[in-house]
C-alpha cells in the first residue's frame, strides 16, 4: 500500500493557506495597477469639462502613463531580480497612492498630466512585480497562481470602471480616484506577506533588458507579445463606442456589456490555467490569439446585428484570457533566472502594445471605419500567432526552478 500520496496530499492541503497568502499581493498589485489605468474611463468627460478641454486632450493622460511606465520598465529590469518583488511593491504602491492623490487635488491640466508621470511609474512597478512573483511558486503552482493574476487584470474593469462612475456622479471626477489609491492600500498592508526573495544567488540575476532582447526566443516572444497587446487594447479602446454608434445603445448598456465581457476574460484566464500544463504553449497561444483576431474581424463587421457583436466580443475575450495565462507563462519559461527582467519587459511592451492600439486604432477608425479598424486588429493576431509558433517552448523538466524560489517555501 502506498503511502506518500496520502502524505502528499496533507501536506499540500497545510501549505494552501500559505500560498494563497503569498498570492493575495500579486493579485492586489495587478488589480491595483489596472485600476489605475480604468479610472480615466469613467472621469475622462467630467475632467474635460472642470479644465475646459475637449475628450481628446484629456485621454492624452493615457499616453503621459504609458510612457513613464515604458521607461520605468527599462529602468526596474535589474533591480527586480537582485532585489525579489517586496521593494518593488512596497514603492509601486505608495506612488500608486500619490499619484491618485496628486490627480485628485490637481488645480490644473498641466498639474494633472505631470502626476500621471507618478502615477505610469507606479503602474509599471506594481504590474511587474505582480507577474514576477509568480516565479516564486513551486513549479506546479506556477500555472494556478498565474491565472489568478492575470484575472486580476479583468476584475480591475468589473469592479472599478462602475464604482468610479458612481463617485463621479455622486461626488466628483476627484472622488473616483480614491479606488485605486484604496486597493494599493490594500497592497501595501499586504506586502509583509509577500515572498521574501532574492535573485542574488544566481549568476544571471539582475542582467536587464540587454540579456532578454539578446536571446532570440525571448525576443520573439517580446514582439508576439506587443502586437497581440495592440491589437487587444484597441479593441478594448473602441468596442463601447462600437457598440453606441452601430446599434445606439445608451453608455450603461455598454458598460454592462464590456464588464460582461471582462468577467469572461476573468474566467477563462483562470479556469483555463490547466491547459497551461496540458498542451503545447506556442499552438495553445497561437490558436487562442486566431480565435480572438476571428472575433475581432467578425464584431466590427457586424452591421445589423447585436447579438452577434455580443457574442463576438464575449468569445473574443475567453480566448483573450485564456491566451494572457498561456503567454504570461509561456515568457516566464524563456528565462527562469530572470522572473524578474522578463515581466518587466511584458509591461513595457503591454504599455507600448496600447499605446499604439489607442493611437493606430484611432487613425484607422478615423480613415475608414469600424470595418477597416476590425480588419486590421484581425491581420495583427495572425502576425502575433506565426511569431509565436516560433518562440522555444522549454520542456517542463528542463526549466530549471529559478533562484528566486529560495526562501519562499515553507513560509506562510
Amino acid at each position: 500500500m502506498n503511502t506518500e500520496e496520502p502524505t502528499r496530499g496533507k501536506e499540500r492541503q497545510a501549505d494552501e493557506p500559505s500560498r494563497t497568502r503569498r498570492l493575495l499581493p500579486l493579485v492586489l498589485a495587478t488589480m491595483a495597477s489596472q485600476a489605475l489605468l480604468v479610472v480615466l474611463a469613467p472621469t475622462i468627460v467630467e475632467v474635460a469639462r472642470e479644465f475646459g478641454v475637449s475628450v481628446g486632450v484629456v485621454g492624452q493622460a493615457r499616453s503621459v502613463l504609458a510612457g513613464a511606465s515604458i521607461l520605468t520598465s527599462l529602468a526596474i529590469a535589474p533591480f527586480l531580480d537582485r532585489l525579489g518583488i517586496r521593494p518593488l511593491l512596497l514603492w509601486g504602491a505608495v506612488l500608486a497612492i500619490g499619484g491618485s492623490a496628486g490627480a485628485a487635488l490637481s488645480p490644473s491640466l498641466p498639474v494633472f498630466f505631470s502626476v500621471h508621470v507618478v502615477i505610469g511609474t507606479g503602474f509599471a512597478c506594481l504590474l511587474s512585480a505582480g507577474f514576477a512573483g509568480v516565479a516564486t511558486f513551486p513549479r506546479e503552482d506556477r500555472a494556478w497562481a498565474i491565472g489568478h493574476v492575470v484575472g486580476a487584470n479583468a476584475l480591475a474593469w468589473i469592479a472599478v470602471n462602475p464604482l468610479a462612475g458612481v463617485l463621479t456622479d455622486t461626488f466628483s471626477w476627484r472622488t473616483a480616484h480614491a479606488v485605486p489609491a484604496v486597493i494599493a492600500l490594500c497592497v501595501l498592508v499586504s506586502v509583509g506577506v509577500a515572498p521574501r526573495v532574492s535573485a542574488t544567488e544566481s549568476p544571471g540575476a539582475g542582467r536587464g533588458l540587454r540579456y532578454v532582447i539578446a536571446d532570440r526566443s525571448a525576443r520573439r516572444w517580446l514582439v508576439a507579445e506587443s502586437i497581440a497587446f495592440f491589437a487587444w487594447g484597441a479593441n478594448l479602446t473602441f468596442t463601447g463606442a462600437f457598440f453606441i454608434e452601430r446599434f445606439g445603445i445608451t453608455e450603461s448598456t455598454a458598460g454592462i456589456l464590456l464588464a460582461f465581457g471582462a468577467a469572461m476574460f476573468l474566467v477563462a484566464s483562470v479556469r483555463g490555467a490547466p491547459l497551461v500544463r496540458r498542451l503545447p504553449r506556442p499552438r495553445l497561444i497561437a490558436a487562442a490569439v486566431l480565435v480572438t483576431g476571428a472575433m475581432i474581424v467578425l464584431q466590427f463587421n457586424t452591421c445589423d446585428m447585436l447579438w452577434i457583436a455580443v457574442m463576438a466580443w464575449i468569445l473574443g475575450a475567453v480566448a483573450g484570457g485564456i491566451r494572457s495565462t498561456a503567454s504570461a507563462a509561456l515568457g516566464l519559461a524563456q528565462l527562469p533566472d530572470q522572473p524578474g527582467s522578463m515581466m518587466a519587459a511584458r509591461t513595457a511592451t503591454l504599455q507600448m502594445g496600447y499605446l499604439l492600439g489607442g493611437l493606430l486604432g484611432g487613425a484607422a477608425l478615423a480613415w475608414s471605419g469600424y470595418v477597416a479598424l476590425g480588419l486590421i486588429l484581425g491581420a495583427g493576431m495572425i502576425l502575433a500567432a506565426v511569431l509565436v509558433l516560433r518562440v522555444t517552448d522549454p520542456p517542463e523538466e528542463e526549466v530549471a526552478e529559478p533562484a528566486v524560489v529560495a526562501g519562499s517555501r515553507g513560509r506562510s
